[in-house]
């Protein structure tokens, strides 16, 4: 015999009624999961292509500046900025012009006197060969 809906419990309607609004929540939480998600990666891009022009930028001007640093450090450049200032600067006579020598590397000191004496001279192979 077929049972009437009218002697159906309230219960069975209210379970398939709640799972279809379940799936419904499920899929609004992916949606709006899925539009934030979106709204985030184009802000992250924007902000990276921001980030890559300013560095492009700064690139550009270092080279700018150390364009204008090497003009500037040239000896045309500082001679023709030391006349502008009328500093009275001019190339060094040649009596003026010391020449130094470098000093020799200072060599350990040894404990043997004779030993000190011929590295001094510089007859230490003789003894290093014997």
């Amino acid at each position: 015999m077929a049972r009437n809906r009218k002697n159906q419990s309230s219960g069975l309607l209210f379970g398939p009624a709640l799972k279809a609004s379940l799936i419904c929540f499920f899929i609004l939480i992916c949606c709006v999961g899925y539009v934030w998600q979106k709204k985030q990666i184009s802000e992250l891009a924007k902000q990276i292509r921001n980030q890559e022009n300013r560095l492009a930028d700064l690139r550009d001007t270092n080279d700018k500046l150390r364009r204008q640093m090497a003009v500037l450090l040239s000896p045309p450049a500082l001679d023709a900025r030391a006349k502008e200032l009328k500093l009275g600067l001019v190339p060094p006579q040649p009596n003026q012009i010391w020449r130094l020598q470098e000093p020799l590397p200072e060599l350990p000191e040894t404990t043997n006197p004779e030993r000190r004496a011929l590295t001094e001279t510089g007859a230490m192979a003789a003894v290093t060969e014997q």
